[in-house]
């Protein structure tokens, strides 16, 4: 199987880690992965702002990168929903029938982290080792457009050590939403309060989601409350050992 790393704008920008810890947990399960480097935005800001046409290059350079490959695995419900639904969208539009074919035959093979695991390799104990109190937030994109489900708690079930709480109104948005933070600032700072403030209710040392943009608005309210609860990732908690 060739699989190949998409690693999102946001975790190659400020979060390589997490992109490392994708890597070191797949080849710890004998997966041999790619990281083409042609590879750029996925196209979402563009998309959900409204920019259709803008997004239309970024979609082709997104298929070029990533032909060839049997599986596209990365570390965000966010960015694999944006691959999954709204490429079509956008090749649709362009009225380039190539890149309509293109995208159909490359969207299924587009694959969130904790899809990957359990659905393609079939996997749910990976081997990992965390010896922390963590509390797990399902993000938008995952829950909502992609129907990740449960898929991450099977897999936070068998890391040793980890003791898992749940999050009280777990399904409720953090507030982060890409641009909706920016344009919706208030409300948005209202939402990430609210899932700080059920964070801080669980005792958990750790919250973890699938999607570091959403850790990084709950992170900013957490640090600046205080709050002393760290964010993780979730590949991250994968991959560590003891």
């Amino acid at each position: 199987m060739r699989v190949a790393l998409m690693v999102t704008c946001i975790n190659d920008a400020i979060y390589p880690d997490t992109g490392r810890a994708v890597v070191t947990l797949l080849r710890r399960l004998g997966v041999e992965v790619d990281f083409p480097p042609a590879q750029t935005c996925c196209a979402q800001p563009m998309v959900n702002t409204g920019y259709l046409d803008e997004a239309v290059p970024v979609v082709r350079t997104f298929v070029d990168a990533f032909a060839g490959y049997d599986a596209v695995v990365t570390p965000s419900g966010s960015c694999a929903g944006s691959a999954r639904h709204q490429h079509s969208i956008v090749a649709r539009r362009s009225g380039d029938a190539g890149l309509v074919t293109a995208v159909s035959e490359l969207a299924p093979r587009v694959h969130e982290l904790s899809e990957f695991l359990v659905d393609v390799l079939g996997v749910t104990d990976v081997g990992a080792y965390y010896p922390h109190t963590v509390t797990y937030h399902p993000t938008c994109h995952s829950l909502r457009m992609l129907g990740v489900g449960d898929r991450p708690r099977q897999l936070l079930d068998h890391v040793r050590g980890l003791t898992l709480v749940e999050l009280p109104k777990a399904e409720e948005c953090c507030g982060f939403g890409g641009t909706f933070a920016v344009k919706n600032a208030d409300t948005s700072i209202a939402m990430g309060t609210d899932k700080a403030r059920h964070v801080r209710e669980t005792g958990a040392e750790v919250v973890v989601a699938g999607d570091n943009s959403c850790l990084t608005h709950i992170g900013g309210v957490l640090s600046r409350q205080r709050a002393g609860v760290r964010t993780v990732h979730l590949a991250e908690i994968l991959a560590a050992t003891e």
